[in-house]
């Protein structure tokens, strides 16, 4: 988010599989003790990737002002939360981390829940180029991020045609950065 506003920023990588999550340090950022954090320039932080991308994103182009259109992006955010990334992001780690044989049976029921999940954004893009209407917004970019690697996750992205138009639209923002790429400010794209 802060690539597609343009903004400084710092990347400070954190490992949760070696344990850094953990660490005493980053407890006082986020007692959660997971990514991501956002540190702002008072010294305090904030966590949970849709409440970070709603701080950032207020007073944007990416966060609308009316108000029908602002809660059909917290519409999708929640859906990207509870309906979405259970299942297509841990399908994926499932996969990824060669546990299918003993976590088989869990992930076939995960696979069920991520297809209607990818059947429902499909429905909406079929109607419209972005989820929420005619412009790029945060409710794009949360839900983006696992769905572009959906097919690491054994999901066939080609079932749904509008969702592939969808993620090509997405990948062809001008400031777009993939989960992951890290790109440093000054070798963006222009």
């Amino acid at each position: 988010m802060l690539h597609l506003l343009g903004s400084s920023y710092a990347w400070v990588p954190v490992d949760p599989l070696r344990g850094e999550t953990r660490s005493a340090d980053f407890l006082q950022k986020n007692p959660n003790g997971k990514i991501p954090v956002l540190e702002l320039d008072d010294g305090s932080y904030l966590w949970e990737s849709n409440a970070i991308l709603n701080y950032l994103a207020e007073g944007s182009e990416f966060l609308p002002n009316d108000p029908r259109l602002r809660t059909q992006v917290l519409q999708w955010q929640f859906f990207e939360q509870f309906s979405h990334e259970p299942y297509v992001a841990v399908a994926r780690q499932i996969k990824m981390q060669g546990l299918l044989e003993a976590r088989g049976h869990e992930y076939e029921g995960l696979r069920k829940e991520g297809y209607r999940a990818l059947s429902v954004m499909e429905q909406q893009l079929q109607r419209t180029p972005y989820l929420v209407g005619d412009r790029y917004s945060i409710a794009d970019v949360a839900l983006y991020a696992y769905t572009h690697v959906a097919d690491e996750g054994g999901f066939e992205l080609e079932r749904y045609p509008a969702i592939v138009a969808w993620l090509a639209r997405v990948a062809s923002h001008l400031r777009h950065v993939g989960m992951l790429e890290l790109v440093p400010l000054g070798d963006a794209k222009t």
